[in-house]
């Protein structure tokens, strides 16, 4: 099969090819018609010019053509090589010039019909004489006598002139055609070229070395757009695959702590014989690492399927003064026990087309986040809104713990990071995924959630789903 740039070139070539050849036969039937024309005006003028002579002369003068009389003069190319003859109305010659000899011009029965119609008749004629002849018959009007006065020309000058423009309008396209086939070619060569080096740099960028980019032509057109394009599409590549290369590493980081523990525990365990109630003890620390480690291989399994585009549930209408109602009542036992209040303001009713239990997931991510950077005897509160404006549903919950610091926000959602405040208190717990995951599955539904600090201290997060 042939290449990409062998293609285009034969489609310009075949493109120039018919573009030119339409105007070539477009030309040289103009040029012909217009040659033949400028013939058949001088035939028709002299014709005229003889017709008036014989007009002016009187009834019963002596037919005659007006030829140029013979002299020491200048010749009259008016009349050169112009075969002139008279008829009457019969059909029979009155006169006709010297140069036309003892033959005559043809006058059949329907060309006189046509005559005498007073139609001017223009013909070429055929087998007359040794050329092409062009013949004109014109009516003579206001003369009894006469029929027509006929003039004919040879074409034998006119088809050399057109064959000799045919000749030259081949010979023009074809170095026309070189002329714009090679540059055509020079222009294709000069941007494939160019996408050659950019194919040829990007066979070299891999997992190894995605920091490289493709060298910039200078330009701002379609190579540069193309470039610059690539470059950007690079750039993300490397920031996922540092991304994941992080989450990989944290996630093993945050496996590896909760079973080197939970093995140092069974080890000393089992170093020496124990009391019973020593045994218990240990089991039940091991119990406690194996939950640790059963929600986040949980949450690594959810992440990992929003990923792949797996976990999207079917979207529904949802009331979300229903689901706040309902997640602020399951998170209240846990509030009470950490001498905590919710307060849910009352609001008009509120829609968002979502999945139910992703939504549910994030606000109780949001709801336990604000209950653990909360103070004793302080109060998280939750409010809904429709913001018609954006099409937007928003449930904000805020809290009046630290707050968050301004370089901490940029990474605030990002998956096992966990800011200063939660890593200075060992009493915080959390493995830094429960915003991340909130926000993925936000982000799957069509929403996002966002975070600020509140004016009176204290941290809000606004849960953002397509308004209903």
């Amino acid at each position: 099969m042939l290449s990409f740039r062998k293609r285009l070139a034969l489609a310009h070539v075949g493109a120039i090819v018919v573009v030119m050849a339409i105007a070539a036969f477009g030309s040289y039937l103009v040029f012909a018609r217009n040659v033949h024309r400028e013939l058949d005006a001088a035939l028709l003028a002299l014709a005229e010019t003889e017709m008036g002579m014989l007009l002016s002369a009187g009834e019963g003068d002596t037919v005659i053509v007006h030829e140029a009389p013979p002299g020491p003069g200048a010749p009259s190319f008016v009349r050169l090589d112009r075969l002139v003859q008279i008829v009457d109305a019969e059909g029979r010659v009155l006169a006709r010039s010297a140069n036309l000899g003892e033959a005559q011009l043809p006058i059949p029965p329907v060309l006189r019909e046509r005559l005498a119609a007073g139609e001017t008749v223009f013909e070429t004629l055929d087998g007359f004489g040794e050329e092409p002849t062009r013949m004109v018959s014109v009516p003579v009007q206001g003369h009894r006598s006469l029929l027509a006065v006929q003039v004919a020309g040879s074409l034998d000058d006119v088809n050399r002139t057109v064959a000799m423009a045919s000749v030259l309008f081949v010979i023009l396209g074809g170095a026309l055609l070189l002329a714009l086939g090679a540059a055509g070619a020079m222009i294709t060569r000069r941007a494939f070229g160019a996408i050659d080096d950019v194919v040829q740099h990007a066979h070299r960028i891999g997992d190894a070395n995605l920091g490289e980019r493709l060298p910039h032509p200078g330009t701002h057109d379609e190579i540069g757009r193309l470039v610059d394009t690539l470059n950007d599409m690079l750039g993300r590549i490397e920031q996922g695959m540092e991304a994941q290369r992080r989450f990989t590493a944290d996630a093993s980081h945050e496996l590896r702590s909760p079973l080197s523990r939970l093995r140092t525990e069974l080890e000393l365990a089992l170093r020496r014989p124990r009391e019973p109630a020593a045994y218990v003890e240990t089991l039940h620390s091991s119990l406690e690492e194996v939950e640790s480690l059963t929600l986040l291989v949980e949450e690594l399994l959810v992440l990992a399927r929003l990923d792949a585009g797996q976990e999207r549930g079917a979207a529904e209408t949802v009331s979300l003064n229903q689901l706040a109602e309902e997640a602020v009542r399951r998170l209240e036992p846990l509030a009470r026990e950490r001498k905590l209040e919710f307060a849910l303001a009352p609001a008009p009713p509120v829609a968002a087309r979502v999945a139910r239990g992703a939504a549910s997931l994030a606000l109780a991510n949001l709801l336990d986040n604000a209950l653990k950077f909360s103070p004793a005897g302080t109060t998280v509160r939750v409010s809904l809104r429709a913001d018609a404006e954006a099409n937007e549903a928003v449930i904000s919950v805020a809290d009046s713990g630290p707050g968050i610091r301004g370089d901490e926000l940029p990474h605030l959602f990002e998956r096992f990071y966990r800011g200063a405040t939660a890593r200075s208190d060992e009493n915080t717990p959390g493995l830094g995924l429960g915003l991340a995951l909130s926000q993925a599955v936000v982000h799957a539904h069509g929403g996002r959630i966002e975070a600020a600090n509140e004016a009176g201290g204290g941290a809000r997060f606004d849960m953002r789903l397509p308004l209903a």
